[in-house]
């Protein structure tokens, strides 16, 4: 059995290291053009995978020791109306960076960088977590996400 807490430091710095260091290399384009990045630190793995394009599909699965234990589901859209994708997706990886290693199920309640504000309203605790995250941009919403996390395949 793993700690929680080992969880928790785990998924701050699979989460920094992954989708918000901006490192394409790490990913990989599987056959059914899903992106995948992994990372991996002691008996821990982290597998992150997506579906690119507009709207989106999200899943992560933390493993340990190989098996699962771990999840989260998400699925955002970018308003039509959004001309600057980019714009969008910078301010997400900058609030991933931002993640807090005590809560590192999703990022930060708030992040404003430019002409962009974040915000992210959840109800959480490691064993049920869920919640929904905007983006405005000059004070117009351009992006919804909602999510949920938690743990899977715990009865064997």
């Amino acid at each position: 059995m793993f700690d929680k807490n080992d969880l928790c430091r785990f998924l701050s710095e699979a989460k920094k290291s992954t989708y918000a260091s901006g490192d394409s290399k790490m990913k990989t384009i599987n056959e059914d053009k899903s992106t995948t990045i992994v990372f991996s630190e002691w008996h821990w793995e982290y597998n992150d995978n997506y579906f690119w394009w507009e709207p989106y599909g999200w899943r992560e699965v933390v493993f340990y020791n190989g098996l699962p234990v771990y999840m989260m589901v998400y699925y955002w859209n970018v308003a039509e109306t959004c001309k600057d994708f980019q714009e969008v997706y910078t301010i997400l990886q900058e609030a991933l960076r931002n993640i807090p290693e005590d809560n590192p199920y999703r990022w930060p309640r708030s992040l404003e960088s430019g002409k962009s504000i974040y915000i992210n309203n959840y109800t959480w605790d490691i064993d049920d977590f869920f919640g929904e995250e905007i983006i405005k941009i000059d004070w117009t919403e351009v992006y919804k996400a909602k999510y949920i996390w938690g743990f899977v395949d715990q009865r064997r």
